[in-house]
């Protein structure tokens, strides 16, 4: 099995993770707000990740500690639009919007690096872009105001998430950045705002049940102590647009959980929307040039 298979496989199983996070977000929400969530979540990862790699966390580069900043600046804008968005749309929206992060980074990618972008790319983005409105408006295509905000936030969370896969990749290539070391300390940076935040417009506080403790930790160490830092270290051996398309799978998982256990049932139209979506991620990720060479190279 190849590196690249094997963060690969990684990525998968934290996709899953975050497919079912949006439940146990929701389910969070009922006990303490978002930022104090956000701060629960990040910090308790931190502290455990840490503790677990306490011996490699010495002699940090000034370069590590920058980066890890900004990651966890735009990590705290990421998950306002993640968990404000569950508050005010659809459990199946914030999954379908969130996942578009895949379909941002490669335009983000072509301006930042001034590459002009695939031809598919144009199509890609028109199928996303339907697939948002069918998903999203109403039967008649008018504005859907009761979830206009969350679907709003929700597509901010994918844009934000883009910009840090970018910015990820760029900082895990330079020879002065530990990968490992980032993955942390961004945990610590996004937990420590949160937490500001959380003092500025709410009273933070500790989960007061066992069943908000199970789903505050569930989200903390796997969904993000373990999740960020496989993420990290996955992308020296994959690009940030790779990352972006097998996270594209987290929309699927995390509408099949929002049907399963919330009974979060969408209209015909909204479910054309979401497939026209999941296939234009896969359109982005298949190499259909590749593809015909391959069948033309075969014998008849």
């Amino acid at each position: 099995m190849t590196k690249q298979m094997k963060a690969d496989m990684m990525l998968l199983l934290v996709t899953l993770g975050w497919g079912v996070s949006y439940l146990m977000v929701d389910i969070s929400l009922e006990n303490m707000g978002s930022f104090t969530l956000n701060a629960n979540r990040f910090l308790i990862a931190f502290a455990v990740v840490a503790a677990f790699f306490h011996s490699k966390l010495k002699n940090v580069s000034k370069e590590t500690l920058k980066y890890s900043v900004i990651i966890g600046v735009l990590l705290v804008f990421v998950y306002i639009g993640a968990t404000f968005g569950i508050q005010y749309t659809t459990l199946s929206n914030t999954g379908f919007l969130c996942g578009l992060s895949v379909v941002f980074t490669p335009i983000l990618s072509s301006v930042v690096y001034r590459k002009a972008p695939e031809k598919k790319l144009v199509l890609v983005i028109m199928m996303s872009v339907t697939g948002i409105a069918l998903l999203t408006l109403k039967d008649n295509f008018s504005v859907n105001y009761d979830n206009l905000l969350g679907d709003m936030l929700s597509i901010m969370c994918a844009v934000v998430y883009a910009i840090d896969l970018l910015v990820t990749e760029r900082a895990v290539q330079k020879e002065e950045v530990n990968p490992l070391q980032l993955g942390i300390f961004q945990l610590a940076v996004t937990g420590v705002l949160n937490l500001v935040l959380a003092f500025i417009f709410e009273k933070p506080h500790l989960p007061t049940t066992p069943r908000i403790w199970t789903t505050v930790l569930f989200l903390a160490i796997f969904c993000t102590g373990v999740a960020f830092v496989v993420q990290t270290i996955a992308q020296q051996y994959t690009s940030a647009s790779h990352v972006g398309v097998i996270y594209s799978l987290e929309m699927v998982f995390a509408g099949l959980i929002a049907y399963i256990f919330a009974d979060d049932v969408l209209t015909f139209k909204s479910y054309i929307g979401a497939v026209l979506m999941i296939l234009s991620l896969l359109t982005m990720e298949i190499n259909f040039e590749g593809i015909i060479k391959k069948l033309n190279k075969k014998p008849i």
